[in-house]
């Protein structure tokens, strides 16, 4: 029988399976970090249970931390700091890897387990965190789990899991040249909705995904969450090899063939079903932005938002609530619209490429005098590499802070926030009601998109600043 990639990786994890329960499901390794691992591991030391495989567990810090360069060990957050502190021991006790603020590896979970060589094709991946669907770049099922189930790993290993529906996501066209990963996946959540893929793990196909690096396929991936589904994926391929060879944690030389071989067979058969299978057309699509309050609210940089009368009506108080909190007007153009400050990072948009597109952009311009500029790396070794590219100091002469590794104003956990009543272009992945900071107002887009914003004033795109004459 046909099966596709999902059911294969599916089946092959699965212990036990009994109709009407949820099967026993193996997962291979587990990622972890500050916030949601200190309740498993109390319950593990109260109930005087060992981690299984210490081995199978990577642990670094990343959400509350502070990127502030001057001294990032000295966190003014009592929470944040216990949180720290508690990992660092449980981490000791447990015998369990962590990438500290002093290792060349620390930086944020989905960024560091690539760039480790730890997430392979055909492995289950579980994390304490609802973007662990970023792994899915290499073919891997990776999911998001409840504290409890962390415990649940790192006792036995399993978890109880319903099989999850399938869908298919083939993407159409050839997409523009100012169009990247994140203007795809935008592109996709805006025409499904939020909950276009509720209960779904999906597998993304076409030339247009076949074409992307390893590092746009994780950004694609990553924010599969924000269409509702349980993961994404894609198969992997020479790309995928490629990325991962000589990588820490990779199979070593004598093992690699092997490993290869064995990879190559994670491909959905010919005539292999799905669930569910949808076609988006992304012919010369164009960057995209959000313009409300999650990520369905998107529109083509160079289009209007849309009026009321265009929506469907169950999702109209929804818009109202947008169009007030966002301070956008129906069939507005968000082109123009002022912005206070813009973020490049996060596990969506914080590794190498990302900086490179930011600097590109930004290279011989000056960010616009009333904009504050954050530009994370992902991870420590981002930002070495970053500094050996010179692109630090392309980020300092525009004038934006360059910072050290960690979550940063992804989310408001840290020092990094977006004040009331201020408006921010990000690279991260949720624009909801407080997202970066009490009051703060976001909106999502690619590290282009956020570079010429940047230097713009107000959201901008690449092609506005080329024909300017702002850019060449």
């Amino acid at each position: 029988m046909a099966k596709n990639i999902i059911d294969k990786i599916w089946d092959q994890h699965v212990v036990e399976s009994k109709r009407g329960f949820p099967d026993i499901f193996y997962i291979d390794r587990m990622l972890m970090h500050e916030v949601t691992s200190a309740q498993a591991f109390d319950k593990l030391r109260e109930l005087n249970i060992p981690v299984r495989n210490p081995q199978s567990i990577v642990a670094t810090l990343d959400h509350s931390i502070s990127t502030s360069p001057i001294d990032r060990t000295q966190m003014n957050d009592p929470i944040a700091k216990a949180q720290v502190e508690t990992l660092r021991k449980n981490a000791k006790e447990f015998g369990v890897e962590l990438y500290d603020f002093d290792s060349q590896y620390q930086g944020i979970v989905h960024v560091i387990g690539p760039e480790l060589g730890f997430t392979w094709p055909g492995s289950t991946i579980v994390c304490g965190d609802s973007h662990t669907s970023t792994h899915g770049a290499f073919g891997a099922l990776a999911f998001g789990v409840g504290t409890s189930e962390v415990g649940h790993v790192m006792a036995t290993n399993c978890i109880l899991q319903y099989r999850p529906k399938t869908m298919k996501v083939h993407f159409k066209g050839k997409p523009s040249s100012y169009a990247t990963a994140k203007d795809i996946v935008m592109k996709l959540i805006a025409e499904i909705g939020i909950g276009g893929a509720s209960g779904f793990v999906i597998e993304y196909s076409g030339d247009a995904i076949k074409a992307l690096s390893m590092e746009a396929r994780m950004t694609l991936c990553n924010m599969s969450i924000e269409c509702g589904a349980r993961a994404g994926l894609i198969a992997p391929d020479e790309i995928t090899f490629d990325y991962l060879k000589g990588r820490k944690y990779a199979p070593d030389a004598e093992h690699w063939e092997d490993a290869i071989n064995t990879w190559r067979s994670l491909t959905s058969d010919d005539n292999a079903s799905y669930d569910k299978v949808v076609e988006i057309d992304i012919e010369n699509l164009q960057p995209m932005v959000t313009w409300g309050i999650n990520p369905q609210h998107a529109v083509a940089i160079n289009e209007s938002i849309p009026g009321l009368a265009s929506i469907p009506k169950h999702q109209q108080k929804l818009a109202k609530e947008a169009y007030r909190y966002t301070g956008f007007s129906e069939n507005e153009a968000v082109l123009g619209k002022a912005i206070q400050w813009a973020f490049v990072g996060s596990c969506t948009n914080g590794r190498i490429e990302d900086m490179r597109a930011a600097a590109d952009v930004l290279k011989g311009h000056k960010i616009a005098e009333g904009v504050t500029m954050y530009i994370v790396p992902g991870s420590e070794k981002v930002r070495t590499q970053a500094i050996a590219e010179g692109l630090d100091k392309i980020f300092i002469e525009a004038g934006a802070d360059f910072r050290m590794p960690g979550c940063s104003m992804c989310l408001a956990m840290n020092d990094d926030k977006v004040p009331a009543g201020q408006r921010c272009i990000s690279t991260s992945n949720r624009n909801f009601i407080g997202r970066q900071g009490t009051g703060s107002i976001t909106h999502l887009a690619s590290p282009q998109t956020v570079a010429a914003s940047a230097i713009k004033g107000a959201i901008c795109s690449v092609a506005q600043l080329e024909q300017e004459g702002v850019l060449a």
